[in-house]
């Protein structure tokens, strides 16, 4: 009988993490540890550690035997951040804590060590069309893109020096049942039928759905063309930001309210009103490119988007593309 691969797997309170550990369970080939900065109400793993992730966190008990680490736990991407120095808050987790952390993995003998980090390390915003590639040079604009992009750098040089194999994987907005952020926002104004003047954009952007991310960092966990490399998580196939209300409410089974409003009115609203990033976000685009993952490691996107939509509000509709 062939001995199980032990892993262990960082943030299984956040939403990749809980999402990540609930499918390696089902897997018999894998023993699961979950490492956490708190363990209140959690139940998703039959073995956890608890620890936070700074510069000084001993972790070589957890580490102990582990051959796979997957590093999901992060100090996520807050729109309003409220602490005095939101960059040194960043870099004391998201940096110093990754790296101290990745350091004793290399140091236990864990062969390989799997990323989550963020497209905000290439940058904010594509011209349509030029989607990111897993190659191009970083261009991260706030404190979170940064932090990323520096354990990023710290991995790669420790893979170097020590040589444990580091994988980084780079998702966009990631949606599924009990999303948070941008995509939240958007289900509600959608559930409560408010009309919105966002009917008539034209941009494009990237997602993935949590089954897809997830799926891609179980095949970065074995695949041997996966060492060293870096990989931009996607569903394949891109929306304007109509497309996904649209979408979103064809999943929920709600009509979709929407009034076309030319862009530079929709620009120049979002400037008196103090919500330029806002509109960045509504009307640019953000592609990226996920050949890479097809062609080097035989990689698809499990479910189409329709799919990853519909298993967000768990609502039986018939399959059909977004118009």
């Amino acid at each position: 009988m062939k001995a199980k691969t032990n892993i262990l797997v960082t943030g299984g309170t956040g939403f990749v993490g809980k999402a990540l550990l609930s499918q390696l369970l089902v897997f018999k080939q894998f023993k699961v540890v979950a490492a956490l900065r708190s363990a209140n109400g959690f139940a998703s793993c039959e073995s956890h550690v608890v620890g936070d992730f700074t510069e000084n966190t001993l972790w070589s008990a957890a580490l102990s035997n582990q051959k796979i680490v997957i590093h999901a736990a992060a100090r996520a991407h807050i729109m309003k951040d409220e602490v005095a120095d939101p960059m040194a808050e960043y870099r004391r987790v998201n940096v110093d804590g990754t790296l101290n952390f990745a350091r004793q993995a290399a140091d236990s003998g864990v062969k390989r060590f799997v990323f989550i980090s963020s497209i905000k390390v290439n940058g904010e915003q594509t011209s349509l069309g030029r989607p990111f590639t897993a190659e191009d040079i970083p261009a991260p604009e706030d404190a979170y893109g940064i932090s990323k992009y520096e354990a990023e750098q710290g991995l790669q040089k420790l893979a170097m020096e020590a040589g444990m194999e580091v994988v980084i994987i780079r998702p966009p907005l990631v949606y599924g049942a009990g999303a948070q952020g941008n995509f939240l926002s958007m289900t509600n104004l959608v559930a409560k039928g408010v009309p919105l003047p966002l009917g008539g954009i034209k941009n494009k952007r990237s997602l993935v759905a949590i089954d897809n991310l997830v799926d891609l960092i179980i095949t970065c966990i074995d695949h041997p063309d996966a060492a060293n490399q870096v990989f931009l998580a996607g569903d394949g196939r891109d929306l304007s930001t109509t497309e996904l209300l649209r979408g979103i409410a064809r999943a929920m089974n709600k009509p979709s309210r929407l009034l076309s409003l030319p862009d530079p009115m929709l620009v120049l609203g979002s400037a008196i009103l103090g919500k330029k990033a806002m509109a960045q976000r509504l009307l640019g685009s953000l592609q990226v490119d996920i050949s890479k993952a097809q062609n080097l490691l035989g990689w698809e996107p499990p479910i189409s988007v329709d799919e990853g939509l519909r298993r967000c509000f768990d609502i039986s509709t018939d399959e059909e593309s977004i118009n």
